[in-house]
Parts: structure tokens; sequence; C-alpha cells
């Protein structure tokens, strides 16, 4: 693959190495942008990265980022570097307040020193909380539940103050649940730690047969009890990062969105679509609420439908399956 010329940015792909980062930093090359990836591997894995040049490094280590904006004409940054377990987030919220915001003020600060005006945020359903209508928009309250939630919430109100102060213009894309996997089969799953639900399932499968998953929670006000989530595949993650860093480029207006499907699934229902695709038998026990979890969270997608002109291509559940099934063949 053959990186474009000036005419496309070069941009810093934060968290590059992780699971939304790395299919985004291909998507960007296809699209003839020159992705840069910074990831310290805490969480990543080397092999994600296609044809994109990398830099091992900490964003709370300023000579780490210094280095990256001096070595790279960075023009902007889609910033994917967070820690994203709602349940440890409760157990350890300091761990969660020190990367999702410390070191996205770090970021922001070198991007103040070298003057780089334009970021893209991976933002989160989590900062919403508790729904109060059946579909949220962006108008929606934001009273997260978790310090997950809560530190994604932070950073969009410190890049509003950023923007007002600096300059800095920036898009927050508020996910529901990433899903799926390269339809090319060319990023794999090397995970050491999932906490999505559609991997933890696929991954249950590749074990002994005494493996399980645990449903937590089976008595929410919800058809059959568990927890309802809207799910996204991962490629229309990535399109929608791009549209928005174009419409940033032509408008240099900051923004948000959610990014959802617009429609629910529960997690027996996701059991169910994985036993359909997999041919396998789905192994689990019921287990109780896990603290921090919301009954239901579909998204209002109306927004980025209209601004961005996005329109996700791979909605239908049992091929978000097939493709995350796919990505877990190592």
């Amino acid at each position: 693959m053959k990186f474009s010329t000036t005419t496309h940015p070069t941009i810093l792909v934060t968290g590059g190495a992780g699971f939304v980062g790395s299919h985004a930093a291909k998507m960007l090359a296809l699209e003839g942008y020159r992705p840069v990836v910074f990831d310290n591997l805490s969480m990543g894995n080397r092999q994600t990265i296609l044809d994109a040049p990398f830099i091992q490094g900490d964003l709370s280590n300023t000579k780490d980022l210094d280095s990256v904006f001096k070595n790279f004409h960075i023009q902007a940054i889609m910033h994917f570097a967070a820690f994203i377990d709602v349940g440890e987030s409760v157990a350890n919220p300091a761990k969660y307040y020190i990367n999702n915001v410390i070191n996205t003020i770090n970021l922001l600060e070198a991007m103040r020193r070298h003057d780089v005006k334009t970021l893209i945020f991976s933002s989160s359903a989590a900062i919403f909380g508790l729904p109060l209508h059946e579909k949220i928009d962006e108008n929606h309250p934001c009273n997260p539940i978790n310090p997950y939630g809560q530190s994604k919430l932070f950073v969009e109100k410190i890049l509003q103050d950023y923007d007002a102060a600096y300059g800095i213009k920036s898009s927050c894309l508020r996910y529901f649940n990433a899903a799926g996997g390269d339809p090319e089969g060319k990023i794999k799953n090397y995970k050491r730690k999932e906490t999505n639900l559609i991997p933890l399932i696929l991954q249950s499968l590749k074990q002994p047969p005494e493996n399980f998953i645990t449903i937590f929670g089976t008595d929410y006000p919800t058809p059959d009890g568990t927890c309802i989530r809207d799910y996204i595949h991962i490629e229309d993650l990535g399109a929608a990062h791009i549209l928005a860093l174009k419409k940033l480029f032509a408008d240099h207006r900051s923004s948000q969105y959610n990014l959802g499907n617009e429609q629910g699934f529960s997690v027996r229902q996701v059991i169910t679509a994985v036993e359909r695709v997999t041919n396998l038998k789905v192994n689990f026990i019921n287990g109780p609420r896990r603290s921090g979890d919301p009954a239901v969270l579909v998204a209002n997608a109306q927004k980025a439908r209209k601004e961005l002109g996005w329109t996700p291509q791979f909605s239908d559940l049992d091929t978000m399956i097939a493709h995350a099934w796919k990505a877990q063949q190592l």
C-alpha cells in the first residue's frame, strides 16, 4: 500500500494498535491519508498495524509525544487510547481518570505546543447513563453511572473549553457497542483481555467444553430480562471517523455524534445469533447484575446520518458476528 502525497494530511492515531484504532488506521490509509500509530501496547498488539509507521510511546510521557509531533507533520489526531472496561472502572476509578482524562490533557497540551487544531475523539454512549427514552440522541441528559462514562464525559467538557480558549476543534463520536471485525480478515483480534460481549462469547467457543460465559443480570426490565445493546460494526465506526475528520477540515466546527444502528439486541439474542452463525453451542451461567450497567442502550443516530452523510453498511447482527469470528481465527 502506498501512502498519499501531501494532498492528504498525516493523522496521528493514538491507541492505533487496539480494536477500533487499528481498523481506523487501515481505513485512513485506504482513503489516501497517512496514519501514524502511537500506542504503548498495554492493550493493543503490534500485529494489528498494517502499512503505517508505528511509534511505541505513552501519553503520560511528554517526550514521547513531542518526539512524534517533531518527526511527523501531524495535522489531526484520532484519539482512541482509553481503558474501556466498565466493571474495572467501578473497582479502580483512579486508573480510568489518570489514563482517560489526565493523559488526554497531556495529548491536548502537546497539540497546543505543536499548533495542531483538529481532534476526533473516541467517546462513548456511557456518558448518558440511564436512558430516559427509547432511543438516545445527542440532546439526552448526560448522567453517567460509572467512572468509565464519567471519564469520557469529562473529556468532552474539556474539549469544549479547549475549543473556546485555544481554538482546538473536535468531533466527539459516542459509540454504542463496537462489534464485528475486518471483513477481509487481515486484522485479527489479539486482545489479551476482552470486555465486549460478542468476542467474549466467541473466545469461549475456542476453549475447552467446560468454559462458559456469565450473563450479568437476568432480571432487567427487558423482554427476556437481559441487557439490550445497540451493536455497530467496526468498519462503520471507521467510516464515521473519516467522515467526521473531513467535516472538521472543511468547516472547523466542533460537534458530537451518536453512532449506532438504532436497534437493540439482548444478551440472550446475541448468544442465539452466535450459535446460529458458528453452529456451536454457547455454554453460559446466569449471574448477578454488574454495577454500572444500564438495562437498555440504543442510539438515535440521525444527526450523524444527516450531517456526515453516514450510512452503516454492516448493520446485520449475523454479519457482525461472522466477521468477528473470522478475526478470532489467528
